[in-house]
């Protein structure tokens, strides 16, 4: 009777092997459905001004990367070291401006040049031009170099983070 019992639970039990089996294809095919997910939710993410930056560094090009918007806003597209790579429609508008910070005199408005509604690009490097963008009472800050945009309620709210920064730094 003994010998029956030993032999029944021999061939209810898993190895070790087996279990480490099954463990394996499980890690698998969950990292392949999370791989996928992420594809879809990448995918669906609408393009906003909070995550262009971000966007444009995840563009496949060698050059540069850029947002332009011509005639009023009304006409965007990205382009990929100057070639032409996906249209935008209803992007921005007009009121869209831009600003540079300055040491000495603060923000200053940067001007728009003859029909370009707005521009903003990254080089090679993924480092992108320094300014602050207000579109719809929000203010979008490009400046910093390796942080993500960051979204203000207000000029003075840039303005002193931006003078924030600067005594960080020379502390």
């Amino acid at each position: 009777m003994d010998k029956r019992l030993k032999t029944s639970l021999r061939k209810k039990a898993f190895s070790l092997i087996e279990l480490l089996i099954v463990i394996l294809i499980i890690g698998i095919v969950y990292t392949i459905s999370i791989g996928n997910f992420e594809k879809v939710k990448n995918k669906t993410t609408k393009l906003t001004l909070a995550n262009l930056k971000e966007y444009l560094q995840s563009l496949p090009y060698e050059r540069s990367a850029e947002l332009l918007c011509l005639d009023d806003c009304r006409e965007c597209k990205i382009l990929l070291d100057g070639e032409n790579f996906k249209e935008l429609d209803n992007f921005l508008d007009k009121s869209v401006k831009s600003y540079r910070y300055d040491f000495f005199y603060g923000m200053i408005e940067v001007e728009k040049q003859n029909d370009i509604c707005f521009s903003y690009g990254v080089d090679k490097k993924g480092v992108g031009q320094q300014v602050i963008v207000e579109y719809k009472k929000q203010f979008y800050d490009f400046s910093t170099y390796l942080s993500p945009v960051s979204v203000y309620s207000s000029l003075q709210e840039a303005t002193d983070a931006k003078e924030n920064l600067i005594q960080e730094v020379l502390r």
